[in-house]
């Protein structure tokens, strides 16, 4: 299932996204080269959906601090067993909350008990792992898209329930409101089977907001 990202495909996917939707196609030119394949993450599912959890309703600056005192306490590995060992309260100290500390445990206890791994996931259909990984404690629907986007290099998810995205929608289609997830799966089905790239388009957008003009 894997379809990794790499720029001579790029043309494919933003001529069919052009042709598909004006609205796009405008916000496509203007936001210029797509580099979505420079941002992809890296690590094993342990730890990549160990940072999402660590960055759960918190700033990105206090997410990447948190996150660098986590992994120091481990230097030679990060690992699920690591984690189950390690008290609370040294992972309190290192300014973890209680819940995360509950997130974290619980992944890695499933990791433990056989949850697949990223080669293992890599064979499934998106909507199989986003079930396969939402019954983890702390892991959503969104957490798992993220995944699949930046770490499993899926080229068709729209990650509907995402603010940026429905901001960036509302900005771009001169929407009153902000549209509803409903909404923003509907505007998507012309963007299939590049959903991916369009909500890269979306989110680039936004960092553009003060220098494109309504």
């Amino acid at each position: 299932m894997s379809s990794v990202f790499a720029s001579p495909t790029y043309p494919i996917a933003l001529t069919a996204l052009k042709q598909a939707d004006p609205v796009l196609a405008d916000l496509i030119d203007r936001v210029g080269e797509c580099r979505l394949d420079r941002e992809q993450h890296t690590g094993d599912l342990f730890s990549v959906l160990s940072k999402s959890i660590l960055s759960q309703q918190i700033s990105t600056k206090a997410a990447a601090a948190i996150h660098k005192r986590f992994v120091a306490l481990y230097p030679e590995s990060l690992s699920p067993e690591q984690v189950l060992d390690t008290p609370d309260e040294v992972l309190r100290e290192v300014g973890i909350s209680r819940p995360k500390i509950a997130y974290l445990k619980d992944l890695a206890q499933k990791i433990q008990d056989g949850l697949p791994t990223l080669t293992e996931l890599d064979a499934m259909e998106d909507e199989a792992i986003i079930q396969t990984l939402t019954p983890v404690k702390g892991i959503g629907r969104w957490t798992v898209q993220m995944l699949l986007i930046f770490r499993l290099h899926r080229w068709n998810v729209l990650p509907v329930d995402d603010l940026g995205i429905r901001a960036a929608v509302r900005r771009a289609y001169h929407l009153t409101d902000l549209p509803t997830q409903k909404a923003v799966r509907e505007l998507g089905q012309s963007w299939q089977p590049y959903c991916t790239i369009a909500s890269w388009y979306l989110w680039r957008s936004l960092d553009f907001a003060q220098v494109l003009p309504e």
